[in-house]
């Protein structure tokens, strides 16, 4: 935040203050990409280079990028580091989790500067070749983590045609959102030859969620005078997929959110709330979280006592902990959707697009966060921060005594449904 407010981080003329400033910090380290300026319009490159960076350290996790550093240096990860790398990665297991760091590292720069050429040998034709360098490295940046920032203004609505843009667009969405273990394990799968329940469930429920919203998307906004129609039936694909990948996390777009219709933007803010996947740079509740969550529901529809996914029982922690961090998710989203309801003059499903949109640290909008009151502002920066950390390990966190209990009350029966 303070670098963002030096004089040489903004244009000439331009009056950042220090509530927008903490906004586009959180914004860029909790990887939304919610902005209340224009980015090009308003940061330098030196202040574009802040945000990016705050962007990658967002993305693959402060740990992650500490770790890197005393690999360079040669220091020794203790016992406790690795500990805490554990639980950021979001792993079952300590062992091996240096040499996952490494692949982390190896895959995020490897995968990122790929794209970073790509990008910047399209944009040759229409850019000096310094200027499509930098929007090659940037954009790279941001997709591949979800960030959400672009230098555009407009996101990419100018590309909604454009086959190899889009093509790179989806690698990298899809990639970050996956999470690093499931790319750790895609890359040992030539040897292995297998993949664990968790690569299983997050490749499986990623796939269905982006065929299905590509799909419903298409037939919503087909005809939408505004949005897709006047693009070819290859632009309305791409736009389609977009859009649906766009949800996991992505921030990005290539058409007009507030344009679309009122059931493609509801049906969006299922998408967002759903998110990516455990161990990503995608925010929201978690594609496994969902999918614990239907097995939940089709095992007690069918009167079957467990809850079956790719022949594995799912242990009743495992559904009381999806269900928690729905609830939470769901109490968090209405509890500051109505609070904007009473100070902001806007219509509520705007409200709650973005309301969903920052809690699920995704980073689309309807418009509403340029006219956004400080108040507002401050709010959704606690929204973005609770998002990126997660309800459920922030309630973990503020109450640390023991919940075990040396006695059981007697079970009791209560009607339901």
């Amino acid at each position: 935040m303070a670098l963002l407010k030096l004089p040489i981080a903004v244009h000439d003329g331009v009056q950042l203050s220090w509530v927008d400033a903490l906004f586009t910090a959180t914004s860029a380290l909790c990887v939304t990409g919610l902005t209340v300026v224009d980015t090009q319009m308003t940061y330098t490159m030196f202040g574009e280079c802040v945000i990016m960076t705050l962007v990658q350290i967002g993305g693959i996790g402060f740990m992650t990028v500490a770790t890197m550093f005393y690999l360079m240096i040669g220091k020794r990860i203790s016992l406790k580091e690795r500990l805490i790398l554990q639980e950021s990665m979001n792993t079952n297991s300590m062992e091996g989790i240096v040499r996952t760091i490494r692949r982390v590292i190896y895959f995020v720069a490897i995968i990122q500067l790929g794209a970073t050429l790509l990008l910047t040998l399209h944009w040759l034709p229409e850019m000096s070749w310094k200027q499509a360098l930098y929007y090659g490295l940037f954009h790279s940046v941001s997709l591949f983590n979800n960030g959400g920032f672009d230098l555009f203004g407009n996101s990419f609505q100018a590309y909604a045609d454009d086959t190899l843009f889009n093509l790179i667009a989806f690698f990298l969405v899809i990639s970050g959102g996956l999470g690093f273990i499931v790319l750790a394990e895609l890359y040992e799968y030539r040897e292995k030859r297998r993949l664990s329940l968790h690569s299983k469930v997050v490749l499986s429920m990623t796939g269905i969620l982006i065929l299905v919203g590509s799909i419903f998307i298409f037939i919503f906004e087909y005809t939408n005078p505004n949005t897709m129609q006047p693009l070819s039936f290859t632009g309305k694909v791409y736009a389609s997929m977009f859009q649906s990948i766009s949800t996991r996390s992505s921030g990005t777009s290539t058409v007009d959110i507030s344009e679309l219709r009122q059931v493609t933007q509801f049906f969006m803010i299922i998408l967002m709330f759903i998110g990516g996947s455990p161990g990503s740079t995608g925010g929201g509740i978690k594609t496994t979280t969902f999918a614990i969550l239907i097995c939940a529901v089709i095992a007690m529809l069918r009167g079957q006592e467990d809850a079956v996914l790719f022949r594995t029982r799912l242990s009743k922690d495992q559904i009381l902990k999806a269900l928690t961090i729905i609830f939470l998710a769901l109490i968090m989203v209405l509890s500051v959707s109505m609070l904007l309801a009473m100070t902001e003059d806007q219509p509520f499903l705007n409200i709650l697009f973005d309301t969903t949109s920052a809690v699920a640290t995704v980073g689309l909008t309807m418009g509403m966060t340029v006219e956004l009151s400080d108040f507002g502002k401050l709010v959704f920066c606690l929204a973005m921060f609770i998002g990126r950390v997660g309800p459920l390990t922030l309630a973990y966190a503020m109450n640390r005594r023991s919940t075990r209990s040396r006695f059981r009350y007697p079970e009791g029966k209560i009607m339901i449904g």
